[in-house]
């Protein structure tokens, strides 16, 4: 084999074993979102998609999503461990950067979403959270500015909220309150960006 022909398929190897521009990670400024937008053109254009097709503003979005993953295209949830030290799986099977549940991506397949959607692309993961949250409307009529709600409600599932399962987890209804913080200081900056 040529040399040549050897170098451009290790370049080859090495470009399809990248992260894609390194967005694996999180954009650096989580605390701006035109920072974010500036970083990552593509997430504006994906969570533009989202609110166009279900309704979900940006910013209710962008807290969601920073709650859940930061920005972290394959967050995974952490190891449970027997004893301390002997790994036993995963906490659950959220992934990506809406930390959809397996049950609750096929489900999202199975109705809204392409056949090669997947967790760790921007755009999926913003569809997917939209038709969730569409679905969490139509079913407990919360608004889709109600940051603080619809968090609660993506968090338990919506048979866990009408059943008030939060309300047994103070540290979620603090939660819930940050995200619904940050979505009004998201949208305060996306004002001035925009």
């Amino acid at each position: 084999m040529s040399r040549q022909l050897r170098a451009l398929l290790l370049l080859l190897l090495v470009a399809a074993c990248g992260r894609g521009g390194g967005y694996g990670e999180s954009p650096r400024q989580l605390e701006d979102a035109c920072a974010i937008l500036r970083e990552r053109p593509e997430y504006r254009r994906a969570f533009r998609a989202a609110e166009r097709r279900w309704g979900v503003p940006t910013h209710v979005q962008m807290a969601t999503i920073y709650q859940e993953s930061k920005f972290v295209s394959d967050a995974r949830t952490p190891y449970r461990y027997t004893l301390g030290v002997i790994p036993m799986g995963r906490q659950s099977s959220a992934f990506g950067y809406s930390q959809a549940l397996d049950g609750t991506w096929d489900e999202y397949l199975a109705e809204a979403g392409s056949r090669r959607a997947r967790r760790d692309n921007i755009h999926d993961a913003t569809d997917f959270m939209g038709w969730y949250m569409s679905k969490t409307r139509e079913s407990l009529n919360i608004p889709m500015h109600d940051a603080r709600n619809q968090y609660l409600a993506y968090h338990e599932g919506r048979t866990g909220f009408a059943r008030g399962s939060y309300n047994q987890k103070a540290w979620l209804v603090r939660v819930a309150g940050t995200v619904e913080e940050r979505a009004a200081r998201y949208q305060a900056q996306l004002r001035r960006c925009n």
